[in-house]
């Protein structure tokens, strides 16, 4: 004799089907692999376009805490910020026109000395909103080892 399965228990399967849809559905949206929302791109890659139009969004819609890979044309290497754990600032700004604040822990990673404004910096770090474009930080490797990490890429040397 079969066993009647209860609605009950039908609606609970289609109500977790549903939720791991959305799930799969909201990280594919983001460019995602998992739950970090990394959008990846290779510098000279073809999907720069998609890239640069998501961070665009995000800076218009001033989402943040995301993963990013991308890269952009240095405009502006600032001073260093000395406060707590020190930072190289480098401005960089992609195909879109969207400027972006790159703050390298340099207490972590390697300083990259000979940067030049006008030339090409790919990078990979955590995407923060602000006014004027956002900011990438964690561009280092996790001193921890719980998160794979950033890097900054310039004249084909990786700087973690």
């Amino acid at each position: 004799m079969r066993q009647r399965i209860p609605p009950r228990l039908w609606r609970w399967a289609g109500a977790c089907l549903l939720v791991t849809l959305l799930t799969l559905l909201l990280a594919a949206g983001l460019g995602g692999k998992g739950t970090l929302g990394l959008l990846s791109h290779s510098p000279g890659d073809q999907t720069s376009v998609t890239v640069e139009a998501r961070l665009q969004r995000a800076f218009e819609s001033q989402r943040d805490d995301f993963w990013i890979e991308a890269s952009g044309r240095v405009v502006r290497v600032l001073p260093d910020d000395l406060d707590g754990s020190r930072h190289q600032r480098i401005i960089v700004a992609l195909d879109t026109g969207q400027t972006l604040l790159i703050a390298h822990n340099i207490d972590l990673a390697p300083r990259i000395e000979s940067l030049e404004p006008g030339s090409r910096l790919g990078f990979r770090g955590e995407y923060v909103w602000n006014a004027r474009g956002g900011v990438i930080h964690w561009t280092h490797h996790d001193p921890g080892g719980d998160r794979l990490g950033g890097w900054l890429e310039y004249r084909g040397r990786r700087y973690r």
